[in-house]
């Protein structure tokens, strides 16, 4: 208690020496430092509201051949653009989406970009991912199997990328051409998907524990891997190019580009 007293004590004189000095301060000097410190707070405070802005791109991605550039057009104008070559840059464009434009009231553009799927030309990918709202890993279900492990690979690299790990960018396996008879369903290629995950998974962990490729790990170390267990949220959809029937993507781009 003697202790608790000579704290207020000594608090009670620092607290007068404080308003002593304040006193001797001329009026003008504490108009102009009440002044700074109002436009100091007031432009760290535009800048967090300018840093929670919520961004309006939605990448899209995936193997080359998976039909990323037909529905991105499908997206921009309704239109396939068969017979399109395998991108070699990527599509950009901000635009509304097709099916919102006979809409009536203010709708909000979306910024899609198409980065191309071929090896050499993944390191684009690094260039959007900041400034991300959610990305679109597009997988052939037609020809998935032949391809599963190519895409397991690249989605996994792409899981643990530190830029779309500490932002929690939500992603969506988007199955393209389920149209066809033989394609492959959606929950099939999330459970194989989840199977070479987990084999690359092991596998790089045993190599290095410090794989400067891979900025973070994934999953529940003695437990199987599943998509459930990533930090962001990732789901699956089905989808047609060529057909134009693309609205559980649509919903995916809405759900995360807010009007």
């Amino acid at each position: 208690m003697e202790e608790l007293e000579q704290w207020k004590e000594q608090l009670s004189h620092l607290s007068h020496l404080a308003m002593d000095r304040l006193r001797e301060v001329p009026p003008n000097q504490l108009y102009a430092a009440a002044a700074i410190a109002i436009f100091t707070t007031l432009l760290l405070l535009s800048v967090r509201l300018f840093k929670r802005s919520k961004s309006n791109t939605i990448v899209l991605t995936g193997l080359s051949g998976s039909g990323k550039t037909v529905i991105f057009y499908q997206l921009r104008d309704g239109s396939t653009h068969e017979g399109t070559v395998t991108s070699m840059e990527p599509n950009e464009d901000t635009f509304i989406l097709h099916n919102e434009k006979t809409r009536k009231g203010k709708i909000k553009p979306v910024h899609i970009v198409d980065v191309p799927g071929h090896s050499r030309l993944r390191p684009k990918l690094d260039e959007y991912l900041p400034q991300a709202a959610g990305i679109v890993f597009v997988v052939d279900a037609l020809d998935f199997l032949p391809n599963c492990r190519a895409a397991s690979e690249y989605l996994y690299d792409l899981l643990t990328k530190g830029s779309v790990v500490r932002k929690k960018i939500p992603v969506l396996i988007l199955c393209n051409k389920t149209d066809k008879v033989t394609a492959h369903t959606k929950e099939f290629i999330r459970r194989q998907m989840e199977k070479e995950i987990d084999k690359f998974r092991a596998s790089r962990s045993a190599i290095s524990d410090a794989d400067i490729a891979n900025e973070f790990t994934l999953g529940v170390p003695g437990e199987p891997f599943s998509f459930s267990q990533c930090s962001n949220k990732v789901t699956a959809a089905d989808a047609s190019g060529l057909t134009g029937e693309i609205s559980q993507l649509e919903e995916f781009i809405r759900e995360h580009v807010k009007q």
